[in-house]
């Protein structure tokens, strides 16, 4: 099983190997490589025929994109890797700033009900609004 999500939930794996193969710009054996190595985990029908998706498509792609600028295949699944770590990562961050938004908010919510009005007749004349 792949260290980093090929399929987001709920999408479809549609594809046979050989038009994923075709759309990914690669031999089919390829595909079975990548699998092997851990690169990509597809689908399976009941029957066990693995299926692709448009995201398993779209991994293939940047696969192919690393390997031409020459990395090999361990150094392309670091890099995946460290791109699925980035991502987690920023999610985490995204989800801490709107928990530190939401956690000020509230406070400014509890001063302005701590506050208590003043009646301008109350206070000395210094201190009025002119």
């Amino acid at each position: 099983m792949s260290p980093f999500p090929s399929r987001r939930p709920g999408e479809r794996a549609v594809y046979v190997i050989s038009v994923a193969a075709e759309l990914a710009g690669v031999h089919p054996q390829t595909l079975r490589i990548y699998e092997r190595k851990g690169l990509l985990d597809p689908a399976r029908t009941i029957g066990g025929n693995r299926r692709y998706s448009d995201a398993d498509i779209a991994l293939l792609r940047r696969i192919q994109e690393l390997t031409a600028a020459g990395l090999n295949l361990e150094g392309v699944r670091r890099v995946l890797a460290l791109e699925a770590e980035v991502d987690r990562l920023r999610a985490d961050l995204e989800q801490v700033r709107a928990d530190a938004q939401a956690a000020v908010a509230s406070t400014h919510r509890q001063y302005r009900r701590d506050l208590v009005p003043v009646q301008n007749e109350r206070l000395p004349a210094r201190w009025r609004p002119s």
